[in-house]
């Protein structure tokens, strides 16, 4: 196997991995077919590998591909970062900064925070990843994340700026036209809007509370999405978990407060490699500053 193998050839073979096939590679990376298609023979060349079988359907991945994929994946992550640390050097704040976050805390918390950032750096990029699914700050899949825990690996620096309560919350006309529970056991007489996969805090959340009455089993309307949640609540479809300062912007009831609190900490976190990086550091401290006190900030 030849070991000097450009990324070049293993870009383009992630690019055909994740889209299928050459023409719709080439259109992802602004090349060509045939382009594509000599970057992947000269990778298999190199290997000494079959990555793809050639159909009449199009390209399959050989388990060999498979078994690659991930590798490629990271050099992508880490070939990404290089250049966003790289465009961010300088005396001034400047260069590509990607920020991941729960849709939640993406869509209602952070718009305000990254406006004043923008007014204050705006030679700034900002790339916003929204997803309750934590991306590897580690493999550089981001720089920074705000996130609902705390995280324990040592190479990454963390601030917590605060916790959100939370709490079961219903709309007036949910209210008006349902009642509100008395007890926790009510809780099975009326709709409720929840979760669809069982996630880390979801299963701590349940320890600490001990109710069977709010599970996945009973819910009217199961969504991972917490916007959506949140617009479902809204709207008087059922009772669900709301943040605190959300359901007090938008006029939502408290249902069971005291047997039903909970409270979500608020982390800021990054590499601490980035720390010589000006425009990660503008970027961690506008969030930390700017997440600290989320109930005083609204759109």
């Amino acid at each position: 196997m030849d070991e000097n193998i450009s990324w070049e050839r293993y870009r383009s073979f992630l690019a055909v991995m994740q889209h299928g096939s050459l023409s719709a590679a080439a259109r992802a990376l602004g090349s060509t077919q045939p382009t594509l298609g000599r970057h992947v023979a000269a990778l298999e060349k190199q290997l000494g590998l079959v990555l793809f079988t050639r159909t009449q359907g199009g390209l399959v991945a050989s388990k060999e591909a498979a078994a690659l994929l991930p590798y490629a994946k990271q050099m992508a992550s880490t070939a990404a970062a290089l250049n966003r640390l790289a465009s961010s050097q300088g005396k001034v704040v400047q260069g590509v900064v990607r920020v991941t976050a729960s849709d939640i805390i993406g869509v209602e918390w952070l718009p305000p925070v990254l406006s004043r950032l923008n007014a204050q750096h705006p030679r700034l990029q900002i790339e916003l990843d929204l997803s309750d699914h934590p991306q590897d700050l580690l493999h550089r899949e981001a720089d920074i994340a705000v996130r609902m825990f705390r995280p324990t690996q040592t190479q990454l620096i963390a601030r917590k700026v605060g916790n959100i309560p939370l709490g079961l919350y219903a709309s007036p006309h949910y209210v008006a036209r349902r009642g509100k529970p008395s007890r926790i056991q009510d809780l099975a007489q009326h709709a409720l809007v929840g979760y669809d996969q069982t996630t880390g805090f979801i299963r701590q959340a349940g320890k600490k509370l001990a109710v069977t009455s709010y599970d996945r089993a009973r819910f009217a309307l199961a969504c991972d999405s917490n916007v959506a949640q949140m617009a479902m609540i809204k709207a008087g479809l059922g009772i669900g978990f709301c943040q605190a300062p959300l359901a007090e912007r938008y006029h939502l009831e408290p249902v069971l407060a005291e047997q039903m609190g909970l409270a979500l900490d608020i982390w800021v976190v990054m590499h601490e490699d980035l720390k010589s990086s000006k425009g990660c550091r503008a970027v961690f401290d506008a969030l930390a500053e700017g997440l600290a006190e989320p109930g005083d900030y609204s759109l």
